[in-house]
């Protein structure tokens, strides 16, 4: 059984940094892409950042310069380190991992998400 077990969201105060981690166990096939995603409440999940394999990382505008996205493919684990937080990156952080199936067809597995809060 695939399971992301996402950890080091919290409460954390405006300006400082923050990093979350996401490890997966039960994934026997290569991982395309690792990433994140957000939703804050009320509104749709909205995309982070992701990495290739390859090591090609990707923002979104939001975070684009307060954000790094690493992995650690031989232990299946991403990590997103962010800085200078601010309100409004309070959300529930979703990790993701997307693998290419034996037909060829992408599948996506997803943790169940950690609540960050960023006070003022």
């Amino acid at each position: 059984q695939v399971q992301l077990v996402e950890s080091g969201g919290g409460l954390v105060q405006a300006g400082g940094p923050l990093t979350l981690s996401c490890t997966a166990s039960g994934i026997s096939s290569s991982i395309d892409w690792m990433g994140w995603h957000r939703q804050i409440t009320g509104a749709k999940r909205t995309f982070v950042a992701s990495i290739s394999a390859t090591g090609t990382a990707t923002y979104a505008a939001a975070v684009r310069g307060r954000a790094t996205l690493s992995q650690v493919r031989a232990n299946d684990t991403s990590f997103l380190q962010m800085t200078s937080l601010k309100p409004e990156d309070t959300a529930v952080y979703y990790c993701y991992m997307s693998i290419r199936q034996r037909d060829g067809s992408p599948f996506t597995y997803w943790g169940q998400g950690i609540q960050v809060t960023v006070s003022s």
